[in-house]
């Protein structure tokens, strides 16, 4: 699965936002059968090619800094021995949180694609914008709402049975 890059219109690119979102959102749902809440993320290269995947991890690794988006950044960075993504862009299935949304800034994502808007906890538009705040150095593209009503679903389920086994 490539995107069109500068070659393909905004449509290619959306159809192939569209089918890796399917792909994370499978992946999610066999992280929430682990016990993790179910976020999954990959980063693209330039060229549309997978350097690096994530999944929360905080719950089983006993890891705060354990996001999907984090993990992502640490193994691509590894993978194209560069700690800077403009030319990248990073899928997830949950608006990621402030922490991961300044380390998203930080590294000067290119992209970022999310499905389910966080408002209470966003920090890419659904409480807070790190985006475009006067105090981000880079500003990234970001684009809301790929199989949001998906992710939604299979958040808002997790959380349900989470809270049952919980009472």
């Amino acid at each position: 699965m490539v995107l069109k890059g500068q070659r393909g219109t905004a449509v290619d690119q959306r159809d192939d936002f569209t089918r890796w979102m399917d792909v994370l959102l499978q992946r999610a749902e066999e992280i929430g059968a682990q016990g993790e809440v179910p976020v999954a993320a990959v980063i693209l290269d330039g060229r549309g090619k997978a350097i690096g995947h994530g999944r929360n991890r905080r719950q089983n690794h006993m890891d705060p800094l354990g996001h999907a988006e984090l993990v992502a950044l640490r193994q691509a960075a590894i993978v194209q021995d560069d700690w800077r993504f403009n030319a990248c862009t990073l899928i997830v299935t949950l608006e990621p949180c402030p922490m991961c949304a300044g380390a998203l800034v930080q590294a000067r994502m290119g992209t970022v694609v999310y499905a389910a808007t966080d408002p209470k906890r966003g920090g890419l538009g659904g409480s807070l914008d790190l985006s475009t705040h006067a105090s981000a150095h880079h500003h990234m593209n970001v684009i809301r709402g790929v199989r949001e009503s998906q992710a939604r679903e299979q958040l808002e389920r997790w959380f349900r049975q989470r809270r049952r086994r919980n009472r």
